[in-house]
């Protein structure tokens, strides 16, 4: 217990040093450029403190329990030895993840609005579900086959450089077709996809794949998924407005 406390209090010190330079950079802006008092300071207060607890305690939960349970069902699937259920496995974390990304539910429900709002979708209730719905699946979609494809990359060893160059090859040749109405949504779907919940568990089944397989380094081989899985959404959406 004692030891779960100075963890969180080290947590807690250094999710502090990592929002001072914003802090920082607000206030000067604030106080000195605009001239300008906090408005509802003690409210900006309680938020913060809540931020930064609510932080400390993410991160602190990510190194417990996220990252080793990543690298342990990483390390399982290798020694059953079945790659078909490894490949599975790698899809369905990644849709799963995806789907309950709280930042790509927060953008499809905006792009469904603004999508509304500017004609290209009737202004009703369902009209704004089934297309914030058909978004997220898209992107879902997206992220697993991601996964699925750079797991089949650390297992083969192939260089993750001619993935990532190959597919934003492909986004800049669809961005010149695709309807110019997808195209923001489609490039903002690939940040959003990598968030809190994605994140976490991708690069630690990647990390612990590598780690796993004689012959692979964690360090060039266990990274990359997350900048691919963040490069398929932009290629998905795009060809779900080409095509849908």
């Amino acid at each position: 217990m004692k030891a779960l406390l100075l963890q969180f209090l080290h947590s807690l010190r250094q999710s502090f040093q990592d929002l001072l330079p914003i802090i920082v950079v607000i206030g000067f802006f604030q106080l000195v450029v605009l001239k300008q008092g906090v408005p509802q300071f003690g409210e900006m207060i309680a938020g913060g403190l809540m931020v930064l607890v609510g932080l400390s305690l993410f991160v602190q939960g990510l190194q417990m329990a996220l990252f080793p349970l990543g690298e342990d069902m990483a390390y399982s699937f290798v020694k059953k030895g079945n790659l078909w259920l490894l490949l599975l496995f790698a899809f369905t974390l990644g849709f799963g993840t995806t789907v309950a990304e709280p930042a790509l539910i927060a953008i499809a429900d905006e792009a469904a609005s603004i999508a509304a709002s500017g004609g290209v979708i009737a202004d009703a209730d369902q009209a704004r579900e089934s297309y914030a719905t058909g978004l997220r699946l898209v992107v879902a979609l997206a992220v697993g086959f991601a996964l699925l494809v750079g797991v089949i990359r650390i297992l083969k060893g192939w260089p993750v450089q001619y993935l990532i160059i190959g597919g934003y090859l492909c986004v800049v040749i669809m961005t010149a077709f695709a309807p110019k109405e997808i195209i923001g949504i489609a490039y903002d779907s690939g940040g959003v996809t990598t968030s809190t919940v994605t994140v976490p568990l991708v690069a630690a089944l990647g990390i612990g794949l590598a780690n796993s397989i004689r012959g692979r380094d964690a360090l060039i081989d266990g990274f990359g998924l997350i900048a691919f899985a963040s490069l398929t959404p932009m290629i998905f959406v795009m060809a779900y407005g080409m095509f849908f």
